[in-house]
């Protein structure tokens, strides 16, 4: 497949990332998934798999340089390796809240510095980041993960405006709940402040109880293919309650849009 689209998605071990490659190989492209370790990853059809640590520089550029040797290009990154944490504000600490963006907000900075230098030698390319909902609505008991959302919202809008004059386009993807393990056994702080507990405790409830519910991955997956190959545009909201979301926050004005949020996680 000589002529096939080169794609780089991040952490494809489970669940979105998963999904996504398999949906990017069955559309014939040519698929590598990064993972921390191919030795504890089940094998996915269709996809090579690479090592990387996407909190490691050196791990991130080896990886790069592994791809760009094997395939001779890049041409889609999807950054879609991330992790979540529930906690009130105040008892997140900064060294949870340091590794919460290292791993959201930095990792993607890693990577899209690696392939940068490849995607302007070719002259395009296409960066797709994954945000969440809690990219643009705020969020009780997650506040430093919607932080690092809101982080990687701006850093993908400043990075579409300064890559495009070399034909590359940076696009984000606003999922909702989605089932998947990571939001199922969210982590939660490690020192808890007892005055939080009772609302703590509702609002991982409402959390647990909302991706149980959920789409699979499969639909988030869809997404991102569309805008890993599709036309451009800056953000896209999967079908559902994400892109309900979506309108209610940019039509509906600010004191229902709250009131919803507190009721969505039992609050009074």
């Amino acid at each position: 497949m000589p002529n096939s689209k080169v794609i780089v998605v991040t952490g494809v071990s489970s669940g979105i990332g998963r999904a996504t490659a398999e949906k990017f190989a069955k559309r014939g492209c040519r698929v590598f998934g990064t993972v921390r370790s191919i030795a504890k990853t089940a094998s996915l059809g269709g996809v090579e798999l690479v090592e990387m640590d996407v909190r490691d520089d050196a791990s991130v550029q080896t990886a790069i340089h592994t791809i760009v040797d094997r395939a001779g290009r890049i041409d889609v990154l999807v950054n879609n390796a991330g992790t979540t944490l529930i906690g009130a504000v105040e008892e997140t600490s900064v060294t949870e809240a340091a590794a919460l963006f290292d791993t959201n907000v930095l990792s993607i900075l890693r990577t899209s510095q690696a392939v940068l230098p490849h995607m302007r030698a070719q002259r395009g390319g296409r960066i797709v980041n994954i945000s969440s909902v809690l990219g643009f609505l705020p969020a009780p008991y997650m506040g430093l993960y919607a932080a690092s959302k809101h982080a990687v919202e701006g850093l993908t809008e400043t990075l579409d405006h300064e890559v495009r004059q070399f034909g590359i386009r940076a696009t984000l993807i606003e999922p909702s709940f989605t089932r998947t393990n990571l939001d199922v056994n969210a982590p939660q702080v490690s020192s808890k402040i007892a005055a939080y507990d009772r609302e703590r405790a509702l609002a991982s409830s409402a959390v647990v109880n909302s991706v149980k519910g959920a789409p699979t991955p499969d639909r988030v997956a869809d997404t991102i293919v569309e805008a890993a190959l599709g036309g451009w545009r800056m953000r896209f909201t999967p079908a559902g309650q994400a892109s309900l979301l979506r309108k209610l926050r940019r039509f509906m004005p600010a004191a229902p849009v709250d009131a919803s949020l507190r009721k969505t996680f039992g609050l009074a």
